[in-house]
């Protein structure tokens, strides 16, 4: 069975080449036509002989996707893709553009377990991991298409990230190697929804990743009714787990908090969740819910989110409404792959 090449690690790349008999510098040059220059085919490695590019062929295949929809917007340039896997499957990315350079928002799953049910990439339930490379290759193929250098990193689009805890560490390893992007993680972030057992483990790795958390309400009752994944870590197990990252890798948490009429948007909710988070270095992201058909919640009015920002700033804890971006492309993660599975 071939294997993925730009799913292997540089240590693993070298044991597989130089086992095929290729001296070892060769692993280098391999490594950089792969995550440097981003090829996605053997013959675009000029350098190799056509013998080599043939020997790799026999061997091993790279993880390539093909753009399905490309969306620009017309009002900010974000760019949303629905990109196709080798086995017809579809993910999404997102490309925005910042003052401080393009970040890409990228799916680690097809499909997601975690039932949130104000999110649409849990429409259709869960299919499969995607794999090292294929993570890899969202930001590649983008990045190639859009002819920029990407720099930061956005692990919120389809599926829950450390559900995929070991092709995801990995990735994180591969994207910001000096022989390749050399990304730096600090411009990366991972959103979770509360998989508390992977959030110890990622503290321990003292990447210096920024940990997004999907809280999205101030106690487990209103939680539980949103959220599966509360019945199993509940919102002390939650907070507990956040605490223990913050602290050990010195990083500021980033709670995310999707702002719902009438369901977890009042003054005592403000007041509650303030309470909560008291002491820890975070920091709070209202987000305006997005209108998905197959629900009924509704956003909050911006009176409310202001409000509710007062509330969360007079007892301490900083909060601010999450820009939107690509409001007229649809650019939630989601959407695109559902309409596609739908027709």
């Amino acid at each position: 069975m071939l294997k993925d090449l730009r799913s292997l690690n540089y240590k693993e790349m070298q044991t597989e080449i130089i086992n095929l008999g290729f001296p070892k510098f060769r692993v280098n040059q391999i490594f950089s036509w792969i995550h440097e220059k981003c090829v996605d085919s053997f013959d675009e490695m000029t350098n190799l002989s056509k013998d080599m590019r043939g020997k790799l062929s026999e061997h091993f295949y790279i993880s390539k996707l093909t753009i399905n929809t490309k969306l620009v917007s017309k009002v900010d340039e974000t760019v949303k893709y629905l990109f196709v896997l080798s086995d017809g499957e579809y993910v999404e990315s997102v490309v925005m553009k910042y003052k401080y350079g393009y970040s890409i928002c990228i799916s680690t799953q097809v499909g997601c377990k975690m039932g949130c049910k104000f999110c649409a990439s849990a429409i259709g339930g869960f299919v499969r991991q995607l794999s090292v490379g294929e993570m890899l290759s969202e930001i590649y193929t983008a990045q190639n298409d859009l002819n920029i250098k990407i720099n930061h990193l956005v692990l919120m689009g389809t599926g829950e990230p450390l559900d995929n805890y070991e092709n995801v560490v990995k990735m994180l390893e591969l994207i910001s190697d000096e022989n390749g992007q050399n990304m730096s993680m600090r411009h990366i972030s991972l959103s979770t929804c509360g998989l508390v057992p992977k959030i110890y483990d990622l503290a321990k790795l003292k990447y210096g990743i920024t940990l997004s958390v999907s809280l999205h309400a101030p106690n487990n009752n209103i939680r539980s009714k949103s959220m599966p994944i509360n019945n199993t870590y509940d919102i002390d197990e939650l907070l507990k787990a956040c605490r223990y990252y913050s602290e050990h890798t010195g990083r500021r948490i980033s709670f995310e908090y999707a702002m719902i009429k009438d369901v977890n948007d009042s003054d005592e909710y403000a007041l509650e969740l303030a309470n909560r988070l008291k002491g820890m270095l975070c920091h709070v992201n209202l987000i305006p819910v997005n209108n998905v058909k197959e629900t009924d919640y509704v956003k909050s009015s911006v009176e409310r989110q202001k409000k509710f920002i007062d509330i969360l700033s007079s007892r301490g804890i900083t909060a601010t409404v999450r820009r939107t971006l690509g409001s007229d492309i649809n650019a939630s993660c989601g959407q695109l792959r559902a309409s596609k599975r739908n027709k």
